[in-house]
């Protein structure tokens, strides 16, 4: 079994040359990416969509930073702030209305703990799976492995090592739950501040688009 095989099924595997090549393929997409006019969002729009092969209506500010784009899938609306990092050794699948703020890093990648097996040059990939409408706060790390459920926050600063349920805000290192989000939240945009009546008509005619 070669070593493209053994890293996509989560294998032990080493970067040989192989591995290797497909990275600097996707280097010289973000280079492209992250040397682009900054005020281009059209062209911002087309280097995303050939990094991750496919997407609908993603966006990214750049820098970006990945190893290999296309083991990466963004559902409908994705969002990714500045300096975004996504080591994409493994599947990283993320769902639709996904936010992410500036700084967060999702790492799919190992190495042993043991100095002689790390010094094997072996290595490994874990996915990690995000589901819909999740926003990220910014300078969160999230680790091999990890799903993160449905309609969840993740509070800035975070660093999530284990599985965070639907429907919740979880902050903190490591992270956890903090609260549960619930109808009542709805009204609100920010701790105690209520949406005008303006833009409160907006979200109710807008919630089942």
């Amino acid at each position: 079994m070669n070593n493209i095989e053994r890293r996509d099924r989560e294998m032990a595997y080493i970067s040989d040359d192989t591995v290797i090549e497909e990275q600097k393929a996707c280097r010289r997409i973000l280079q492209r990416l992250n040397t682009v006019d900054r005020s281009d969002f059209d062209e911002i729009g087309k280097i995303v969509k050939e990094l991750f092969g496919k997407s609908e209506d993603a966006f990214i500010n750049p820098p970006f930073y990945c190893d290999y784009g296309s083991h990466i899938e963004v559902g409908k609306n994705f969002f990714a702030n500045y300096n975004c990092t996504i080591i994409d050794v493994a599947k990283v699948t993320i769902g639709d209305n996904c936010q992410m703020a500036p700084n967060v890093s999702i790492y799919t990648a190992g190495h042993p703990l043991h100095p002689v097996s790390r010094n094997s040059l072996y290595e490994y990939g874990v996915s990690v799976t995000i589901g819909d409408n999740v926003w990220i706060g910014g300078n969160t790390v999230i680790m091999p492995g990890v799903h993160i459920g449905n309609n969840t926050v993740i509070g800035a600063g975070s660093v999530v090592t284990k599985d965070i349920p639907d429907w919740v805000v979880a902050a903190g290192n490591p992270c956890r739950v903090i609260k549960q989000i619930t109808e009542a939240d709805k009204k609100y945009y920010y701790k105690d501040r209520e949406f005008d009546a303006e833009a409160w008509e907006y979200i109710v005619s807008t919630e089942h688009r």
